[in-house]
């Protein structure tokens, strides 16, 4: 099971600007840019795709911990996934500071789940990123 998240901001300032520019041109005042901070609420999606089926999506306004992820996404999802495939279920996230909280090691090893070894920073060798 490949499995991941992503943030959707509500507000229209996501945070981050992409520019491209020429080298040596960092500090020049045609590529500096006054930015608004806007807070405020987004929402938070996960969803995992395994062998032509998929999760359903798990939608939640709170910031992901490990407490969160345990209790909601590897026992409500993962863990269902889990017992219908057997001993051979393999399971993919990517290396997030939730994913690798000790209670979340405790409960896959405690549910037999074998986690995926997986490089940190590497979002285009997962498929779910193009789903």
């Amino acid at each position: 099971m490949f499995s991941d998240e992503s943030r959707f901001s509500l507000q229209s300032d996501s945070r981050r600007t992409f520019i491209w520019r020429g080298p040596g041109t960092h500090y020049h005042q045609e590529n500096t840019i006054e930015r608004h901070r806007y807070g405020g609420v987004g929402w938070l999606v996960w969803g995992g795709i395994i062998l032509g089926s998929r999760t359903d999506l798990h939608v939640q306004s709170v910031t992901m911990t490990g407490h969160i992820y345990r209790d909601v996404i590897l026992e409500q999802h993962v863990r269902l996934f889990r017992g219908t495939m057997g001993a051979e279920f393999l399971f993919m996230d990517d290396n997030a500071r939730p994913h690798r909280a000790n209670i979340v090691d405790e409960c896959l090893q405690s549910e037999d789940i074998t986690r995926m070894d997986w490089p940190a920073y590497s979002p285009d060798l997962n498929p779910i990123e193009h789903v």
